[in-house]
Protein backbone atom coordinates (compact mmCIF):
# COMPACT_ATOMS: atom_id res chain seq x y z
CA UNK A 1 0.00 0.00 0.00
CA UNK A 2 1.48 3.31 -1.06
CA UNK A 3 1.65 6.16 1.42
CA UNK A 4 -0.59 8.82 -0.09
CA UNK A 5 0.18 11.98 1.81
CA UNK A 6 3.15 13.41 3.69
CA UNK A 7 0.88 13.73 6.76
CA UNK A 8 0.77 9.95 7.22
CA UNK A 9 3.48 9.05 9.74
CA UNK A 10 3.20 5.27 10.04
CA UNK A 11 2.51 2.14 8.04
CA UNK A 12 2.07 -1.56 8.68
CA UNK A 13 5.04 -3.80 7.92
CA UNK A 14 4.35 -7.55 7.86
CA UNK A 15 7.38 -9.84 8.19
CA UNK A 16 6.58 -13.47 7.40
CA UNK A 17 9.22 -16.15 7.94
CA UNK A 18 9.45 -19.92 8.25
CA UNK A 19 12.43 -19.43 10.58
CA UNK A 20 13.14 -16.88 13.33
CA UNK A 21 12.46 -13.79 11.22
CA UNK A 22 15.77 -12.14 12.16
CA UNK A 23 16.79 -11.61 8.54
CA UNK A 24 13.49 -9.91 7.74
CA UNK A 25 13.62 -7.74 10.84
CA UNK A 26 17.12 -6.52 9.99
CA UNK A 27 16.30 -5.84 6.34
CA UNK A 28 13.00 -4.18 7.17
CA UNK A 29 14.50 -1.90 9.78
CA UNK A 30 17.43 -0.99 7.54
CA UNK A 31 14.99 0.09 4.83
CA UNK A 32 12.74 1.94 7.28
CA UNK A 33 15.74 3.87 8.61
CA UNK A 34 15.88 5.68 5.27
CA UNK A 35 12.55 7.36 6.09
CA UNK A 36 13.10 9.54 9.12
CA UNK A 37 9.50 10.77 9.41
CA UNK A 38 7.71 7.48 8.75
CA UNK A 39 7.49 4.80 11.42
CA UNK A 40 6.65 1.13 10.79
CA UNK A 41 4.21 -0.84 12.88
CA UNK A 42 5.91 -4.22 12.77
CA UNK A 43 3.95 -7.44 12.60
CA UNK A 44 6.42 -10.32 12.91
CA UNK A 45 5.29 -13.87 12.10
CA UNK A 46 8.09 -16.40 12.73
CA UNK A 47 7.97 -20.17 12.14
CA UNK A 48 5.18 -20.06 9.54
CA UNK A 49 5.33 -23.61 8.17
CA UNK A 50 1.73 -24.61 7.47
CA UNK A 51 -1.26 -23.29 5.56
CA UNK A 52 -3.20 -22.97 8.81
CA UNK A 53 -0.52 -20.70 10.26
CA UNK A 54 -0.37 -18.72 7.03
CA UNK A 55 -4.13 -18.08 7.03
CA UNK A 56 -3.85 -16.34 10.39
CA UNK A 57 -1.11 -14.15 8.89
CA UNK A 58 -3.26 -13.32 5.87
CA UNK A 59 -6.13 -12.27 8.13
CA UNK A 60 -3.78 -9.84 9.85
CA UNK A 61 -2.59 -8.47 6.51
CA UNK A 62 -6.20 -8.00 5.40
CA UNK A 63 -7.10 -6.16 8.62
CA UNK A 64 -3.93 -4.04 8.58
CA UNK A 65 -2.86 -3.58 4.94
CA UNK A 66 0.79 -2.66 4.38
CA UNK A 67 4.06 -3.93 2.98
CA UNK A 68 4.68 -7.68 3.18
CA UNK A 69 8.23 -9.03 3.28
CA UNK A 70 8.82 -12.75 3.48
CA UNK A 71 11.33 -15.58 3.53
CA UNK A 72 9.49 -18.84 2.84
CA UNK A 73 11.03 -22.03 1.48
CA UNK A 74 7.82 -24.01 0.96
CA UNK A 75 6.59 -23.21 -2.55
CA UNK A 76 2.91 -23.87 -1.83
CA UNK A 77 2.89 -21.56 1.19
CA UNK A 78 4.86 -18.94 -0.72
CA UNK A 79 2.49 -18.98 -3.70
CA UNK A 80 -0.56 -18.74 -1.45
CA UNK A 81 0.92 -15.67 0.25
CA UNK A 82 1.67 -14.00 -3.08
CA UNK A 83 -1.77 -14.82 -4.47
CA UNK A 84 -3.57 -13.33 -1.46
CA UNK A 85 -1.37 -10.22 -1.46
CA UNK A 86 -2.29 -9.62 -5.10
CA UNK A 87 -5.98 -10.00 -4.24
CA UNK A 88 -5.64 -7.50 -1.39
CA UNK A 89 -3.59 -5.11 -3.49
CA UNK A 90 -0.70 -4.94 -1.04
CA UNK A 91 2.97 -4.90 -2.10
CA UNK A 92 5.04 -8.00 -1.30
CA UNK A 93 8.60 -9.18 -1.80
CA UNK A 94 10.90 -12.05 -0.93
CA UNK A 95 13.97 -10.39 0.55
CA UNK A 96 16.28 -13.29 -0.33
CA UNK A 97 15.05 -14.11 -3.85
CA UNK A 98 17.04 -11.39 -5.71
CA UNK A 99 20.22 -12.33 -3.83
CA UNK A 100 19.74 -16.07 -4.45
CA UNK A 101 19.11 -15.37 -8.14
CA UNK A 102 22.36 -13.41 -8.33
CA UNK A 103 24.25 -16.28 -6.70
CA UNK A 104 22.63 -18.74 -9.07
CA UNK A 105 23.54 -16.72 -12.16
CA UNK A 106 27.16 -16.58 -11.02
CA UNK A 107 27.62 -20.01 -9.48
CA UNK A 108 25.32 -21.95 -11.79
CA UNK A 109 23.09 -24.81 -10.72
CA UNK A 110 20.12 -24.59 -8.42
CA UNK A 111 20.19 -23.80 -4.71
CA UNK A 112 19.09 -26.33 -2.11
CA UNK A 113 16.66 -24.39 0.10
CA UNK A 114 16.76 -25.10 3.84
CA UNK A 115 14.32 -23.65 6.35
CA UNK A 116 16.36 -21.57 8.81
CA UNK A 117 19.58 -22.68 7.15
CA UNK A 118 21.44 -19.63 8.44
CA UNK A 119 20.72 -20.79 12.00
CA UNK A 120 22.03 -24.36 11.64
CA UNK A 121 24.17 -25.85 14.41
CA UNK A 122 27.40 -25.70 12.45
CA UNK A 123 30.94 -24.73 13.45
CA UNK A 124 30.17 -21.02 13.10
CA UNK A 125 27.23 -21.33 15.46
CA UNK A 126 29.32 -22.92 18.19
CA UNK A 127 32.06 -20.36 17.56
CA UNK A 128 29.58 -17.57 18.32
CA UNK A 129 28.39 -19.30 21.49
CA UNK A 130 31.99 -19.78 22.63
CA UNK A 131 32.73 -16.12 21.91
CA UNK A 132 29.67 -14.97 23.87
CA UNK A 133 30.65 -17.11 26.86
CA UNK A 134 34.18 -15.73 26.79
CA UNK A 135 32.99 -12.15 26.42
CA UNK A 136 30.53 -12.32 29.30
CA UNK A 137 33.18 -13.80 31.60
CA UNK A 138 35.73 -11.13 30.57
CA UNK A 139 33.44 -8.12 30.86
CA UNK A 140 34.47 -4.98 32.77
CA UNK A 141 37.99 -6.10 33.65
CA UNK A 142 37.18 -9.58 34.95
CA UNK A 143 39.47 -12.61 34.44
CA UNK A 144 42.34 -10.59 33.00
CA UNK A 145 44.86 -13.37 33.56
CA UNK A 146 44.09 -15.01 30.18
CA UNK A 147 43.63 -12.00 27.89
CA UNK A 148 46.08 -13.48 25.40
CA UNK A 149 43.32 -15.88 24.36
CA UNK A 150 41.04 -13.01 23.32
CA UNK A 151 40.58 -11.91 19.73
CA UNK A 152 39.93 -8.29 20.69
CA UNK A 153 40.54 -6.32 23.90
CA UNK A 154 38.69 -3.02 24.33
CA UNK A 155 39.94 -0.27 26.65
CA UNK A 156 38.14 2.90 27.61
CA UNK A 157 36.93 5.13 30.40
CA UNK A 158 33.51 4.57 31.90
CA UNK A 159 30.55 5.07 29.52
CA UNK A 160 32.32 4.53 26.20
CA UNK A 161 30.04 1.59 25.26
CA UNK A 162 32.64 -1.10 25.90
CA UNK A 163 30.21 -3.80 27.04
CA UNK A 164 27.56 -3.48 24.29
CA UNK A 165 30.29 -3.28 21.66
CA UNK A 166 31.91 -6.40 23.11
CA UNK A 167 28.62 -8.32 23.01
CA UNK A 168 27.99 -7.21 19.44
CA UNK A 169 31.42 -8.43 18.37
CA UNK A 170 30.94 -11.71 20.24
CA UNK A 171 27.77 -12.29 18.26
CA UNK A 172 30.02 -12.20 15.19
CA UNK A 173 32.19 -14.92 16.72
CA UNK A 174 34.93 -12.62 18.08
CA UNK A 175 36.06 -13.31 21.63
CA UNK A 176 36.17 -9.85 23.19
CA UNK A 177 37.38 -8.70 26.60
CA UNK A 178 36.93 -5.16 27.85
CA UNK A 179 38.85 -3.29 30.53
CA UNK A 180 37.78 0.00 32.15
CA UNK A 181 40.36 2.75 32.44
CA UNK A 182 39.94 4.14 35.94
CA UNK A 183 41.96 7.07 37.34
CA UNK A 184 44.74 5.96 39.71
CA UNK A 185 44.02 2.28 38.97
CA UNK A 186 46.84 0.56 37.05
CA UNK A 187 46.17 -1.63 34.04
CA UNK A 188 46.07 -5.37 34.73
CA UNK A 189 49.56 -6.90 34.40
CA UNK A 190 50.57 -7.83 30.90
CA UNK A 191 48.02 -5.77 28.97
CA UNK A 192 50.68 -3.64 27.32
CA UNK A 193 52.57 -6.79 26.29
CA UNK A 194 49.67 -8.58 24.58
CA UNK A 195 50.62 -10.05 21.19
CA UNK A 196 47.68 -12.05 19.83
CA UNK A 197 44.64 -9.84 20.53
CA UNK A 198 43.83 -6.64 18.71
CA UNK A 199 43.77 -3.97 21.43
CA UNK A 200 41.49 -1.00 20.68
CA UNK A 201 40.87 2.14 22.70
CA UNK A 202 37.43 3.78 22.83
CA UNK A 203 37.01 7.47 23.61
CA UNK A 204 34.27 10.08 23.42
CA UNK A 205 33.99 13.80 23.96
CA UNK A 206 33.97 14.93 27.62
CA UNK A 207 30.55 16.51 27.11
CA UNK A 208 29.06 13.25 25.85
CA UNK A 209 30.57 11.16 28.63
CA UNK A 210 29.44 13.60 31.33
CA UNK A 211 25.92 13.57 29.90
CA UNK A 212 25.73 9.76 29.91
CA UNK A 213 27.24 9.51 33.40
CA UNK A 214 24.77 12.07 34.77
CA UNK A 215 21.86 10.07 33.36
CA UNK A 216 23.28 6.89 34.85
CA UNK A 217 23.64 8.42 38.30
CA UNK A 218 20.09 9.78 38.14
CA UNK A 219 18.84 6.33 37.20
CA UNK A 220 20.62 4.90 40.22
CA UNK A 221 19.38 7.72 42.50
CA UNK A 222 23.02 8.46 43.25
CA UNK A 223 23.41 11.94 41.80
CA UNK A 224 25.09 13.17 45.00
CA UNK A 225 27.76 10.45 44.98
CA UNK A 226 29.55 11.18 41.73
CA UNK A 227 31.13 14.64 41.94
CA UNK A 228 34.43 13.66 40.29
CA UNK A 229 32.68 11.08 38.10
CA UNK A 230 30.79 13.84 36.27
CA UNK A 231 33.26 16.70 36.66
CA UNK A 232 34.04 18.09 33.19
CA UNK A 233 37.74 18.70 33.89
CA UNK A 234 38.24 15.34 35.59
CA UNK A 235 36.59 13.53 32.68
CA UNK A 236 38.72 15.45 30.19
CA UNK A 237 41.84 14.33 32.07
CA UNK A 238 40.65 10.70 31.93
CA UNK A 239 40.30 10.97 28.18
CA UNK A 240 43.71 12.59 27.74
CA UNK A 241 45.33 9.75 29.71
CA UNK A 242 43.52 7.10 27.67
CA UNK A 243 44.65 8.76 24.43
CA UNK A 244 48.24 8.83 25.67
CA UNK A 245 48.07 5.16 26.65
CA UNK A 246 46.89 4.13 23.18
CA UNK A 247 49.43 6.37 21.43
CA UNK A 248 52.27 4.96 23.54
CA UNK A 249 51.36 1.40 22.59
CA UNK A 250 50.35 2.04 18.99
CA UNK A 251 46.79 0.87 19.64
CA UNK A 252 44.03 2.13 17.32
CA UNK A 253 41.68 4.62 18.93
CA UNK A 254 38.02 5.05 18.00
CA UNK A 255 35.97 8.11 18.92
CA UNK A 256 32.46 6.82 19.71
CA UNK A 257 30.89 10.23 20.38
CA UNK A 258 28.68 10.14 17.30
CA UNK A 259 28.86 6.43 16.53
CA UNK A 260 26.28 3.79 17.23
CA UNK A 261 27.43 0.52 18.79
CA UNK A 262 26.95 -1.14 15.41
CA UNK A 263 29.18 1.40 13.67
CA UNK A 264 31.88 1.06 16.32
CA UNK A 265 31.76 -2.73 16.11
CA UNK A 266 31.92 -2.61 12.31
CA UNK A 267 35.07 -0.46 12.47
CA UNK A 268 36.68 -2.84 14.96
CA UNK A 269 35.69 -5.84 12.86
CA UNK A 270 37.34 -4.25 9.81
CA UNK A 271 40.54 -3.61 11.81
CA UNK A 272 40.47 -7.18 13.10
CA UNK A 273 39.94 -8.65 9.62
CA UNK A 274 42.74 -6.56 8.14
CA UNK A 275 45.07 -7.63 10.94
CA UNK A 276 44.27 -11.29 10.25
CA UNK A 277 44.86 -10.85 6.52
CA UNK A 278 48.28 -9.31 7.17
CA UNK A 279 49.16 -12.12 9.56
CA UNK A 280 48.22 -14.76 6.99
CA UNK A 281 50.16 -12.96 4.26
CA UNK A 282 53.28 -12.92 6.43
CA UNK A 283 53.21 -16.66 7.14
Amino acid sequence: MTLKTPAESFFHLHLVSDATGETLINVGRAACAQYANVLPIEHVYPLIRSMKQLERVLNEVENNPGIVLYTLVDKEIRERLKERCRELGVPYMSVLAPVVQLFQSYLGGSPTPRVGGQHSLDANYFKRIDALNYTVMHDDGHMTEDLESADVVLLGVSRTSKTPTSIYLANRGIKTANIPLVPSVPLPPGVEKLKKPLVVGLVASPERIVEIRQNRLLGLNAADLGASYIDREAVNEEIILSRRLCARNGWPLIDVTRRSVEETAATIYALYSERRRRAIAET
